[in-house]
């Protein structure tokens, strides 16, 4: 009898222990919640056989049968709790602004000009407007965000 059998043979149930433990550990190298389940399944098979003396045939089954529970399980409550899209605009500086009111810097003429919003210019499109004119986003095209004179239901009264 090697000593790896002779190990096995005298772990027992720690087997699955230590299974489980390296599949967590795999889950670290390798991302993306997949080991995890597998490693957690092992470890509940391995704390089952502590208490149950169960065969490697019933114990393998029960492996793979929790395996496939709590990996259809934990993906649908990771699905669920993820479910928030996070903030959209993210990559899409611009389309943050979309909706939203700012006074005009300088004159848009000819079809462009440019707006302040925070610390950053912006090159906008849209109508020949004066300086001083209240304009709504409407839509963000490349790196420049389409711009029209704001309504008054638009213009936020201060407080």
């Amino acid at each position: 009898m090697s000593l790896i059998e002779r190990l096995f043979l005298e772990l027992g149930p720690w087997n699955w222990w230590i299974l489980g433990l390296l599949l967590l550990g795999l889950e670290i190298l390798a991302p993306g919640a997949v080991f995890l389940w597998f490693g957690v399944s092992a470890i509940l098979v391995g704390t089952l056989a502590l208490f149950v003396e169960l065969h490697w045939q019933t114990a393998l089954v029960i492996f793979l049968v929790l395996s496939i529970v709590c990996l259809v399980v934990g993906r649908f409550l990771m699905s669920r709790l993820s479910s928030e899209k996070g903030d959209i605009g993210l990559n899409r500086r611009g389309s943050r602004y979309v909706g939203r009111v700012f006074v005009l810097m300088a004159p848009l003429s000819e079809g462009t000009g440019k707006l302040s919003i925070d610390d950053t210019v912006w090159r906008v499109v849209g109508p020949d407007l004066p300086t001083g004119t209240r304009v709504r986003v409407t839509g963000v095209h490349g790196a420049r965000l389409a711009v029209e004179a704001a309504e008054a239901e638009d213009i936020e009264l201060p407080t």
